[in-house]
Parts: C-alpha cells; sequence; structure tokens
C-alpha cells in the first residue's frame, strides 16, 4: 500500500508485549463531595491544623490531596517565618525608639 507521496505504509508497529504489564501509577480523582468536607473540617480551629498534618503525611491519602496540604504547610511555615521577622523588627525600632 502506498500513500499519496509515494510512501510505503509499513501498517502498525510491533507490538511489544512487554507493554501489557505496565500500568501507571495513576491516582483516583478526589471527589467534589470530598473536597467540600475537607473544606468544612478546614473551617474547625485547632482541628485544621492537626487534620493537614494527617492529609499530608499519612499513607491512606490521595496522593494529590497529600500533595496540596504538604504544599500549605511549607506556604504557612514561610508566612509565619516571614511575621516573626517583622514581628522582630518591629519590636527591635520600638525599643530603640524609646531608649
Amino acid at each position: 500500500m502506498q500513500t499519496e507521496q509515494g510512501h510505503q505504509f509499513q501498517g502498525a508497529p510491533n507490538h511489544n508485549p512487554n507493554l501489557n504489564h505496565y500500568k501507571p501509577n495513576v491516582s483516583e480523582v478526589v471527589s467534589v463531595k470530598e473536597w467540600l468536607i475537607t473544606n468544612l473540617i478546614m473551617l474547625i480551629p485547632i482541628v485544621n491544623i492537626v487534620m493537614m498534618f494527617v492529609w499530608a503525611f499519612s499513607s491512606n491519602t490521595n496522593p494529590s490531596k497529600a500533595n496540596y496540604f504538604k504544599a500549605s504547610l511549607l506556604f504557612a511555615a514561610f508566612i509565619l517565618a516571614l511575621y516573626i521577622v517583622i514581628f522582630i523588627i518591629v519590636i527591635g525600632v520600638f525599643a530603640a525608639s524609646t531608649s
């Protein structure tokens, strides 16, 4: 069989039997219902902080959800460090101005 340009059509490539056993590591999609429940839990003080650590580091948590909470914890740690630095600077300026 030839194509319009005159090239020979080789047909389908040879099937590799080793690919039959390959299954990509794909996790289930987190449903809207699960995200709604997650957001409701995040509204409860103190429980939200505990649950962030549970969801971030539990082996039973969906990988997408775990990665979201790992990123959230890193972001919260960065913001906390920034607040501490600003607080120290403000206290230092206040102490220097009252002396």
